[in-house]
């Protein structure tokens, strides 16, 4: 069916299925009226065609850079597949990046034209960020967008000629922009041509629907930012490639709804999200009920049926997961559903394309084996080094670091550290950069503790640190129902003694120099609204460790093993 030869970039597969399912539903977007927009993909041809017909009007440089600045919609996809097919190249931002944010990656991507969405904070969101934006940079309003000064996109592609041809870039062309949120300074903008974006679902239909690969049929729900990677890879140049089907979030409040109405059968989560479904269940169902019913053979088939299909999922046939470990419970949960999830490694220079976990070979606390076709080995500080078909073309702008960023034989230095088991499925042991000493001389690795934290059902995020420090300390964001429980001495008192059993069980398996002295509940939530998350809901530990610095050592020196802030 796919005929990859005669479709080497997504913009040929997308015109295939222009050609072959014009009247099959590609796009479908909610409205905050409760109603929804079913987008064909000759609609949705239709509309990027015009408004690559009016973009070409502007008489911009070939390759010219366009935003698209706003949270996923159907027209996020479409606004996209316009800039490609005028011949540009499109540059995300995040919904929820501050006015600094947009102003660099404006300035510094050379944006041409804006298209704006929505935002957090909607109107009042877009007063915020205006600031930023060069008052004679010319705006362009997607449908449901929170700016309202730019020009309307329904009004644009009304009044634009339908264009007889679309010219196809050739493989190698620069087709996005991904700037990476990063935990430290500026972003970095990540080149990746049409090739790398194409590579992402061609290399990786081993891991979908127990190697059968993805197909038309599939359903797929997008909700997690199309600024990143992870999204794009999964979301956007799936459907492109397999001519399936996506169902968009319009937020939180309705997320439930819209998972429902999409029952995806490809679902790409954060471990954040498939513990919350995890906690939503217990609950619900006594975890005893469930053990109860699972081992019972007439049950246990209704149970696990039941619970899928309370979550939305009861259609998932591949459970994807990354940025951060999978606790082993919640993993080996979802296993008794009969929902195996699979981990995966990546980033955006090599859009995604890097190592993942196989159906039936999954280990906890890897992240499986290299894909078809990348080549990757363990170097110098074991630090991971990956050569992928889909590597970026460089960093815009920054060929020096680009440069830097390879070793002699061309594999790229991902900073992370690693090591790798007898069937070469990888562990994430922590970044190159995050080794820090205690006051002992010995070097901590804080990730793999932190992964071990994550598996106790209070702890939502965890930063461990202890530069100079006779022990190292841990930092706990605890999750909501468990904030709640703290207004009251008793409920204080109760999560005080879980997690000073948890501490002493888990110091037990660390060595010595690694030892907690205390875990610190944190008091104010960590969010990406306060700049402690990243867009993907990775802790941004220098920020972190400069937030609570001057109050460490005291901590550390109480000798309480679980404190309050």
């Amino acid at each position: 069916m796919n005929k990859n030869n005669e479709h080497p970039t997504l913009l040929h597969r997308f015109l295939h299925w222009e050609q072959c399912t014009p009247d099959s539903i590609y796009l479908t977007q909610p409205q905050p009226d409760g109603s929804v927009i079913d987008y064909t993909w000759h609609e949705t041809a239709s509309q990027a065609r015009r408004m690559a017909a009016y973009l070409q009007s502007l008489d911009l440089p070939p390759k010219s850079s366009i935003g698209i600045f706003g949270k996923n919609t159907a027209h996020w996809i479409i606004a996209d597949l316009a800039i490609w097919m005028a011949g540009h190249v499109s540059v995300p931002l995040y919904a929820s990046a501050n006015a600094d944010t947009v102003r660099y990656v404006l300035e510094h991507a050379d944006v041409h034209v804006l298209f704006v969405g929505r935002l957090d904070g909607d109107a009042a969101g877009w007063s915020i960020i205006s600031a930023a934006v060069p008052v004679d940079l010319p705006l362009i309003d997607l449908p449901m967008s929170a700016c309202g000064h730019g020009k309307a996109w329904a009004d644009i592609v009304a009044s634009m000629p339908l264009p007889a041809e679309v010219v196809c870039p050739a493989p190698d062309e620069l087709a996005t922009i991904i700037y990476t949120s990063g935990s430290t300074g500026n972003p970095k903008g990540v080149m990746l041509s049409f090739n790398a974006m194409y590579q992402a679902p061609a290399l990786t239909g081993a891991i979908y629907a127990g190697g059968k690969g993805t197909c038309s049929s599939d359903r797929l729900l997008s909700y997690l930012p199309l600024a990143h990677t992870a999204e794009r890879a999964v979301v956007e140049a799936i459907s492109l490639f397999s001519g399936c089907r996506v169902f968009f979030n319009l937020g939180l409040e309705t997320f439930s709804d819209d998972l429902r109405r999409a029952r995806p059968t490809i679902f790409l989560s954060m471990p954040r999200l498939w513990g919350k479904f995890y906690q939503s269940i217990n609950e619900r169902i006594a975890p005893s009920v469930q053990q109860a019913a699972f081992a019972d053979p007439q049950q246990a088939p209704l149970m696990k049926a039941q619970i899928l299909s309370a979550l939305g999922l009861d259609q998932v046939h591949t459970g994807l997961s990354g940025s951060a470990p999978l606790p082993v419970k919640v993993m080996a949960w979802y296993r008794q559903l009969g929902l195996e999830l699979l981990e995966g490694y990546g980033m955006s220079e090599n859009f995604g394309i890097s190592h993942f976990s196989l159906p039936g070979q999954v280990r906890a606390g890897y992240v499986g084996a290299a894909v078809a076709g990348v080549h990757s080995r363990i170097g110098d500080d074991n630090e991971i080094l990956v050569k992928s078909p889909a590597q970026m073309l460089g960093y815009y702008k920054q060929p020096e670091l680009t440069a830097q960023s390879y070793t002699n034989d061309g594999l790229f230095r991902t900073g992370d550290r690693g090591e790798q088991d007898e069937q070469g499925r990888l562990r994430i042991t922590g970044r190159v950069k995050e080794l820090f000493k205690t006051a002992k001389g010995k070097y901590v690795a804080p990730v793999p503790i932190e992964a071990r934290l994550g598996n106790h059902n209070r702890v939502e995020a965890t930063c461990v640190t202890g530069v100079g420090l006779a022990q190292p300390v841990a930092l706990v964001n605890v999750f909501p129902d468990t904030r709640a429980l703290l207004d009251s001495a008793q409920g204080r008192d109760t999560v005080s003694t879980e997690l000073e059993v948890f501490l002493q069980a888990l110091n037990a398996q660390l060595e010595a120099h690694e030892q907690l002295a205390c875990l610190v509940v944190v008091h104010e939530p960590w969010s990406i609204a306060n700049g402690l998350l990243t867009p993907t809901l990775k802790i941004r530990r220098n920020l972190i460790e400069a937030r609570y610095h001057d109050k460490i050592e005291a901590w550390s020196e109480l000798g309480a093993k679980v404190l309050f802030e």
